[in-house]
């Protein structure tokens, strides 16, 4: 392959004509309104060392690669090259957690491998390629982030990553508006258990959730011994990692028994018990992998959240739990549920609409009323156009400036806050006037 020749002497891809690094590769991937075939010369004179090109009259000397389509190019170079080096791959994908458990996984195996892990949000159909992109000879593990919103997608990213372990976090009610259904999301996720059932690959598994046990039997998994289990049950024989919360005002502490080691207590810096099933994904990997005890235990209690997930801020002012990286039915509820039997004086939600949930979203957003209703919530800040359209008794804002307005005029102090919502409500802005 001419593509990959270059590719080992210019190891380094680039998408952004406006950030060209010195000998990269340029992709000219098109987007709903802009086409990078325009931006290829652009690129070249910026500094890369050729542009890889679908359209013929851009291609006008012979630092222009020109293909059929980009976008698979990409793709199909980033298996090619993942399939050459053989590193060992572990896909993740889930609802809810997937991104967390991708940090813990990491922050564990980094205790004993060299290892590759995706950066940021790059889960999707471009992502993924660049990450495998990224893969060097001395990397012995990579843990890959698949994302989807539609049918079809962790299929595709699996094809892609050519996974030889995968997990599914969990699956809930999320991005409905694409999927369809519920039903429509375990099916998309399911595609993960799919393939690496296909490919006579191994999966590692929480085994009190019921949708993933039936989900990993519909894929075949019930018949063979290639699954991996941890559990928050201490009776769950079959399990390589059992768990129970200690407790988790604010951090989340757990004990553990590892395999058939002693238990292991480990005290985290994530907010939230419903982290309790992602710490022990990180856990029951790692064993897995040949990580000792104790060094698992120091890479997940050395790990500090960022980005906005279940972050613990302190200001001058109040105790700030900030999770408004996203939001969906699940992950909010679930929050919600964790702050109510948090043991702090002085609760107060700031809650942002759910996105991407179509014909549910009304019955969805009024479900959450209830929860605060039952929840016996008085000090509660609804933001969004969702919200607003709900039967409630609380407060509600259009948006998250008129929020920070009214919070500029009235000021809370010596609260402890929970901020949750869905990344376009923007709710990390409010934190400024808290």
């Amino acid at each position: 392959m001419q593509l990959y020749s270059i590719f080992l002497q210019h190891p380094i891809i680039c998408t952004d004509s406006r950030v060209c690094p010195k000998d990269s590769i340029f992709f000219s991937l098109k987007g709903d309104n802009f086409n990078a075939n325009a931006f290829a010369l652009s690129a070249l004179e910026k500094g890369c060392s050729h542009a890889v090109v679908d359209e013929a009259e851009f291609a006008i000397d012979n630092r222009f690669i020109l293909v059929e389509n980009v976008l698979e190019t990409l793709q199909k170079l980033a298996t090619y090259h993942r399939k050459k080096l053989g590193t060992k791959i572990l896909g993740i994908t889930g609802t809810n957690g997937k991104t967390t458990t991708k940090e813990l996984i990491a922050a564990v195996l980094k205790e004993k491998f060299n290892i590759l892990f995706t950066q940021g949000n790059l889960n999707n159909h471009i992502g993924v390629p660049l990450t495998l992109l990224q893969l060097k000879p001395e990397h012995q593990i990579a843990v890959i982030e698949m994302g989807a919103n539609h049918p079809g997608e962790i299929k595709q990213l699996a094809e892609i990553a050519d996974p030889d372990y995968g997990i599914i976090t969990n699956v809930g009610k999320a991005h409905l508006e694409g999927f369809g259904s519920f039903e429509g999301v375990k099916q998309t996720k399911k595609e993960l258990y799919d393939y690496i059932f296909a490919n006579g690959k191994e999966i590692f598994i929480n085994k009190d959730n019921a949708d993933l046990v039936e989900m990993a039997s519909e894929a075949g998994f019930e018949v063979c011994k290639r699954t991996y289990e941890y559990s928050l049950d201490s009776n769950c024989n079959s399990c390589i990692v059992c768990g129970r919360v200690i407790n988790c005002s604010p951090f989340l502490n757990i004990d553990c028994t590892i395999g058939t080691s002693e238990t292991l207590t480990i005290s985290t810096q994530l907010i939230g018990a419903y982290n309790a099933e992602n710490v022990l994904a990180a856990i029951a990997i790692g064993h897995y992998f040949g990580v000792e005890d104790n060094s698992t235990k120091q890479g997940l209690e050395n790990y500090v959240p960022q980005n906005n997930r279940s972050q613990l801020t302190v200001t001058e002012n109040n105790k700030l739990i900030v999770d408004a990286y996203n939001a969906n039915p699940t992950s909010l509820s679930a929050a919600i549920m964790n702050f109510s039997q948090m043991e702090v004086e002085n609760k107060t939600l700031i809650i942002g609409d759910m996105l991407e949930l179509g014909a549910q979203s009304e019955v969805e957003h009024q479900n959450i009323i209830a929860l605060l209703q039952q929840n016996k919530f008085r000090n509660v800040l609804l933001v969004g156009k969702e919200f607003s359209k709900t039967k409630n008794q609380f407060r509600c804002f259009a948006d998250v400036n008129e929020l920070i307005n009214y919070l500029e005029k009235l000021p809370i102090k010596k609260h402890f806050v929970l901020i949750k919502g869905s990344r376009g409500i923007k709710l990390e802005k409010v934190i400024s006037v808290l």
